[in-house]
């Protein structure tokens, strides 16, 4: 049963609303206060997937108590009710990240559709890079295939089969999820990069599309070393001695990207050499080192410490060009 959390210091307003979600078969748990709330999220984070919270509330308010909830558990949908509702209350909650925004009075079919609808949303951006969902919302229309310049990046978990084969596969997802993908992809999130795909054990990140800037392939360098950063912090929080070491590599060049595939399934990616690269260098890639090839050192060349590494041969890529190890910022 799905948990949502209801935050308002009216008890009346608690009752009329948890009569109303109820019926969409909703586990409903109430809290008079800010501060009530928040301690539940803390014991009950996993099985709380919806909060709405009134704004004008004695102690924090509303804003502020969804801002905490989310940092304790990004993946909760959170809802701002409010009968004060401004432009600026609305462009705050935005900034902060809240997925919905209604005000009272309402009526209750609209609010228990309002509620199913932030639901997807929230839902829907795990299946779906949000710069996509961007452009699709943008354009009202499907992003065609066009030829954009990206920077593409790729991390994997060295020696990740040795890892596996010693974890239960309760240990494996849990390693995988916490302490990698959750950290790592909201690094590229950070970086404004597109999450492309989670493939096994390996990331793939995109710098330049859905939208191109003027320093895609500067983001995508930056971010690799905050990953590298990141994983030396996670190491030292978890309760064990294995180790996760990464490999990292970038490549920066002219792509296909858009949205492709069949009626049955669809995705926005990119294909073409540069993706085929960093798929490469990530491979290649020592533990904790990150590899760049030399139109993406081209780029950052100002902003990196780099080594050139010696010359490698690179399965399936014709032509010549210099790869480096990126040592860290200037």
């Amino acid at each position: 049963m799905m948990g949502l959390m209801i935050v308002d210091d009216e008890e009346g307003v608690r009752r009329a609303l948890r009569k109303v979600l109820e019926i969409d078969g909703y586990s409903i748990f109430l809290a008079a206060s800010g501060e009530e709330a928040i301690r539940n999220i803390q014991d009950n984070s996993k099985d709380i997937e919806t909060v709405i919270s009134d704004f004008k509330m004695p102690g924090i308010d509303g804003m502020e108590t969804l801002k905490e909830i989310g940092k304790i558990n990004s993946e909760i949908t959170r809802i701002m009710l409010t009968g004060y509702a401004t432009m600026g209350n609305a462009i705050e909650a935005v900034n902060a990240g809240i997925d919905g925004f209604l005000t009272k009075p309402f009526e209750n079919v609209e609010l228990r559709a309002k509620v199913r609808e932030y639901n997807i949303k929230k839902r829907l951006k795990q299946f779906v890079s949000e710069q996509v969902l961007t452009e699709l919302h943008r354009k009202g229309e499907n992003i065609t295939p066009q030829k954009q310049k990206v920077s593409v990046l790729f991390i994997d978990i060295r020696g990740f089969s040795e890892i596996s084969e010693n974890m239960s596969p309760q240990e494996l997802s849990d390693m995988l999820n916490t302490y990698f993908f959750l950290p790592l992809d909201s690094i590229i999130f950070e970086y404004n990069g597109t999450l492309d795909k989670h493939i096994g054990d390996s990331i793939m990140g995109i710098f330049g599309a859905p939208v191109a800037y003027n320093d895609d392939a500067a983001r995508a360098v930056m971010s690799a070393i905050k990953m590298r950063e990141e994983m030396v912090r996670v190491n030292k929080l978890r309760s064990t001695d294995r180790q996760i070491s990464v490999g990292i590599g970038i490549s920066t060049g002219e792509v296909m990207a858009g949205i492709f595939g069949s009626p049955r399934k669809k995705e926005y990616t990119v294909f073409g050499p540069p993706v085929n690269l960093a798929s490469r260098l990530v491979s290649i890639a020592g533990a904790n080192q990150i590899l760049i090839c030399d139109e993406t050192y081209r780029q950052v060349r100002d902003m990196v410490q780099a080594e050139k590494v010696p010359p490698v041969s690179i399965k399936g890529i014709k032509r010549s060009f210099d790869v480096y190890n990126v040592v860290g910022s200037i």
